[in-house]
């Protein structure tokens, strides 16, 4: 492959990851505080479904991705009140949310099936552009892949050097322990679930408003569920969900690539690619479950009873 080949694919892999990396970013954090919220394909549908309807009436791109941010923080609300309020089993309502979710963008969006929108431009950065290999990949991408950039370095500055991270890891890992001392660990899960739905609603967003700017049903193919793996696959760390990300983002997008230098396998079964390695990612993860308990935060899924 020349560099010209390599420089798109990796710009592409870069884009291709972002909507992951928004959802996993998102998911880190609500596992972090002790809460595993299995609704993240709904809560990507109606906030991309949601976005481009708000798109597509106004014309505007800004108001679009604020109101798929505001979808998927109501979601996220309505998961938050029924686990953390009513201590709902967060298994099961999670999936529950995954298939209203799925469900209600389907009925929400019926009207607007195959209609385009304007969708975000690439802005290159003057002289980073130009850089070798990585140039293309990192410096000539969309603003929401910029943002995403931005938001990956906030948190892990976040976890690695202020309270409020220490706070968030403490009410995952023990959070009887953290409430005797006075922390305050249902209004830190509320708002870890509701950035994990912020930022879920932004993922979905970019998919109808960036990343393929029209709307179409289901059209997030499984990236929710594939975000989830990669939280786990990270080891809960942001900077690996970042690389996770575009690892998952480059096997998404190695049919195009090899229909591109001419190789005879279907694009069907090259397709499956993304979906084969979280497939392995899980079974690897599996066969030393000693290392998931080395990293998972203590209390992640289960529920907290506060006491009076």
């Amino acid at each position: 492959m020349d560099i010209e080949l390599v420089n798109n694919v990796l710009q592409a892999a870069v884009r291709t990851g972002t909507p992951l990396l928004l959802v996993a970013l998102g998911e880190t954090v609500a596992e972090k505080s002790g809460v595993l919220n299995l609704g993240q394909e709904g809560m990507l549908l109606v906030g991309a479904v949601m976005g481009f309807i708000v798109t597509l009436t106004t014309g505007s791109l800004m108001l679009g991705f604020m109101a798929a941010m505001l979808a998927g923080v109501l979601m996220s609300m309505l998961f938050g009140v029924l686990v953390l309020k009513l201590n709902a089993n967060q298994y099961a309502t999670g999936l529950a949310l995954t298939i209203f979710g799925t469900g209600l963008s389907a009925f929400i969006g019926a009207g607007y099936v195959g209609q385009p929108v304007t969708g975000l431009e690439p802005i290159a950065i003057p002289l980073l552009s130009d850089i070798p290999i990585v140039g293309s990949a990192l410096f000539n991408q969309d603003l929401m892949v910029y943002l995403s950039f931005v938001a990956t370095a906030v948190l892990f500055w976040f976890f690695k050097s202020t309270r409020g991270g220490l706070i968030v890891k403490a009410v995952g890992e023990s959070p009887d322990s953290a409430n005797a001392i006075g922390l305050p660990v249902l209004p830190t899960r509320y708002l870890a679930v509701a950035f994990g739905g912020a930022m879920a609603g932004v993922a979905g967003g970019y998919l109808s408003l960036a990343y393929t700017p029209l709307w179409a049903e289901n059209m997030s193919a499984g990236r929710g569920w594939i975000a989830l793996a990669l939280v786990v696959f990270a080891s809960w760390r942001i900077e690996r969900v970042m690389l996770g990300a575009y690892l998952f983002g480059l096997a998404s997008i190695l049919h195009l690539v090899a229909q591109g230098l001419g190789f005879s396998f279907s694009p069907n079964l090259l397709a499956m690619l993304p979906y084969v390695a979280t497939i392995l990612v899980l079974v690897m993860l599996s066969s030393n479950p000693a290392r998931n308990k080395l990293y998972a935060p203590v209390s992640l899924g289960q529920p907290f009873f506060k006491s009076t």
